[in-house]
């Protein structure tokens, strides 16, 4: 019994062996070497510090992404209307944070799509320099921030900054306007939330009343609250009316 274990083993393992030898001489595996060795030029210290450049960059990336968009609101929003709800962990962080990250690539479309059509193509078509592309994929960002910027956030930072006093927004370096842009919708997310809280509290307060009122101390309120809240919240269709007005907040203006 065991010599046949052995065999079929041996067998299923040569019958892998040649649809893998199969496979590779169908498809051959591309093969990966990355060295180190001493730049002998000038231009390649160059590449060199353009490759350390990229991958400071890229590992910035989600920090770019969650700064420069519409993405800090709208996974704010997202976690005040979570904790109105009182649903604890439903929905999960990761259907939150994957809403919101759909949500930002569909707000954020055009403004990439200009980045790629007037800097990134030129630039790999070798029509632009590396500081002309940058300064052409500065331009949609700064114009999609500044529109949600408080003049009142902007002064802060240009004054924190001790630069001229910009005539235009244009004028203002992209170092100023993203924290700026950031402490404007950390107040507009903030200012949301509490407009989605009244709703819920009210219905806490109700519930609360009326269990105090028929003498019912040891019942949690959150028992009775919970599916209230749930049943009001599916009933106006609010996924529809939250996503909806979050969109709108950035497109429609």
């Amino acid at each position: 019994m065991k010599s046949r274990l052995v065999k079929a083993a041996l067998l299923a393992l040569g019958g892998l062996a040649v649809v893998a030898a199969y496979a590779y001489a169908q498809s051959p595996i591309p093969g990966i070497n990355l060295t180190v060795g001493r730049a002998n030029s000038p231009q390649e210290v160059a590449t060199s510090l353009q490759i350390l450049a990229l991958l400071t960059v890229l590992t910035l990336a989600p920090a770019i992404l969650i700064m420069t968009t519409s993405f800090t609101r709208i996974v704010i929003v997202l976690a005040f209307l979570r904790q109105a709800l009182g649903t604890q962990q439903a929905p999960p962080n990761q259907v939150l944070v994957g809403l919101a990250l759909f949500l930002t690539f569909f707000i954020m479309e055009p403004v990439w799509s200009d980045v790629n059509r007037n800097a990134l193509q030129p630039y790999l078509d070798k029509k632009l320099t590396q500081s002309q592309a940058l300064d052409r994929a500065e331009q949609p960002l700064k114009q999609f921030m500044q529109r949600f910027i408080r003049e009142k956030d902007l002064e802060l930072f240009v004054g924190i900054a001790k630069i001229p006093r910009p005539r235009t927004i244009e004028d203002v370096p992209f170092h100023v306007i993203v924290p700026a842009y950031i402490i404007s919708e950390l107040k507009t997310a903030f200012q949301i939330g509490f407009l989605l809280y009244m709703p819920f509290l009210v219905v806490d307060l109700v519930v609360s009343s009326v269990l105090m009122a028929m003498g019912m101390m040891m019942l949690p309120p959150v028992m009775i609250s919970l599916p209230l809240k749930l049943m009001l919240f599916v009933l106006v269709d609010g996924w529809n009316l939250i996503v909806g007005s979050l969109v709108a907040s950035f497109m429609g203006r």
